[in-house]
């Protein structure tokens, strides 16, 4: 591969201006019929993020049809999301009072303006639409097992007894675990295993979902609700050091999950994902192939590669952010510094100080300049702005995504002001992505 910096020479041509929404036609095209679209960010607190990829969304369901949005949330709360959007029986009134059911740290990810605006924008498209033709908003995580396991109980008391009963005995394998301060420590110290409960279930439910529909989608919910119990044992279990790394773990769950929603919604469903880089850019392009780390972007690359997938990477240089100093700390706005030397960011700063979106396809020259090897900056949800040498991921940018959105300065989020429930505690990857 040449280096010379000369053979790049008017390089900058292929990129294209990044205003507004008209100016994501290249994307568009890229897109074609892809069924799979997943659209990244190097943060979990900027607004520009948020907004770029409600833009992209909004034009891949009006003009290409997608059938639903699945996102790095947990399953219930994003599951009354899609019931508000929907407009479905019994759903509030008002957004505000749905996004105030996110209660786990960091809050801030999904209760905030800028998924009011856009679960606004989608209740008043899908009400021009049949039930069954409507967008629906699904989480993808693995976190919310006491919420899931409430969740499963409430309703299969009501609607299929005899299966309850096998939610009960779940809930009481995992109930010695609530009262500790995590999940996960609880299995340094224990041999429990939670595992059989949690399983029996998720088939007895798999086997009878066809016969919850009295309300909307029970059937699912239900459903996807036993397999995050299913798959959090097994990450929580992870976490505490037994077995295969948490990471790989979550990262399997959500590609699972990802696969029923696809079945759920037939064969000509297409999928957008919001998630951060690390989640959506393909692991292989980067550091983590080495550590044995997987994720969702090089999953669905593997597994649906033949339906079209277009995986879209974000990054800015400098701004602000929405983020907390350590675990279950007040969220605050944190300035974000210049990128660092040699950084994908700060080659893009320097080339020009705008807004860019970049098609790695569409010249050669253009796909070996960022096959290179070059950090690109990660902000997790702790964030040290004094530590920023340490938030690069190195990465050979033109093989972890197929496009990348470059916005030059970003501002932090804005949060509904929501503050975590006192007793639950932030379980999650370590680094906070």
């Amino acid at each position: 591969m040449s280096t010379d910096k000369n053979s790049y020479y008017g390089i900058e041509k292929y990129y294209h201006r990044l205003e507004n929404s008209s100016d994501l036609d290249p994307l568009m095209d890229k897109i074609g019929d892809s069924k799979y679209v997943l659209l990244g960010e190097a943060s979990h607190g900027t607004h520009e993020y948020y907004t770029w990829r409600a833009r992209i969304s909004k034009r891949l369901i009006k003009e290409k049809g997608f059938s639903f949005i699945a996102v790095e949330g947990d399953w219930p709360d994003c599951y009354n999301i899609n019931s508000w959007i929907k407009n479905y029986k019994d759903s509030p009134d008002d957004i505000f009072e749905v996004l105030k059911e996110f209660k786990r740290w960091p809050t801030w990810m999904w209760a905030n303006w800028e998924i009011a605006a856009f679960a606004t924008w989608l209740r008043d498209y899908n009400d021009k639409l049949p039930v069954n033709e409507k967008t629906g908003f699904y989480g993808l995580d693995v976190y919310s097992l006491w919420e899931s396991m409430e969740s499963i109980v409430d309703y299969l008391e009501k609607e299929d007894p005899e299966t309850a009963k096998l939610a009960r005995e779940a809930v009481l394998c995992f109930e010695p675990f609530k009262a500790r301060d995590s999940y996960a420590s609880v299995f340094s110290s224990s041999n429990s295993d939670c595992k059989r409960e949690v399983v029996d279930l998720l088939k007895e439910v798999r086997k009878k979902a066809h016969s919850y529909d009295r309300e909307e989608e029970a059937g699912l919910n239900a459903e996807l609700n036993a397999l995050v119990m299913a798959n959090a044992e097994k990450y929580y279990k992870a976490m505490a050091g037994f077995g295969e790394d948490s990471w790989n773990v979550r990262d399997r769950h959500m590609a699972e999950t990802l696969d029923r929603l696809m079945k759920n919604h037939g064969k000509e469903a297409k999928v957008i994902v919001w998630e951060h880089n690390t989640h959506i850019g393909d692991a292989r392009a980067t550091d983590m192939a080495a550590d044995g780390l997987i994720n969702l972007g090089q999953l669905v690359r593997e597994q649906h590669r033949k339906d079209g997938v277009c995986l879209v990477g974000f990054g800015s240089h400098s701004g602000s952010v929405i983020a907390g100093k350590r675990w279950g700390a007040p969220m605050e706005k944190m300035k974000v510094p210049e990128a660092i030397s040699g950084s994908v960011e700060e080659l893009l700063h320097r080339e020009s100080a705008q807004n860019k979106l970049i098609i790695f396809d569409e010249d050669e020259r253009l796909k070996e300049k960022f096959s290179e090897e070059m950090g690109h900056r990660a902000i997790g949800v702790v964030y040290h702005p004094v530590r920023e040498r340490g938030n690069y991921v190195p990465s050979r940018l033109s093989e972890r995504y197929d496009a990348f959105l470059y916005i030059d300065k970003t501002r932090g989020l804005h949060p509904l002001k929501i503050h975590p429930h006192p007793e639950l505690t932030p379980e999650t990857y370590p680094f906070g992505i």
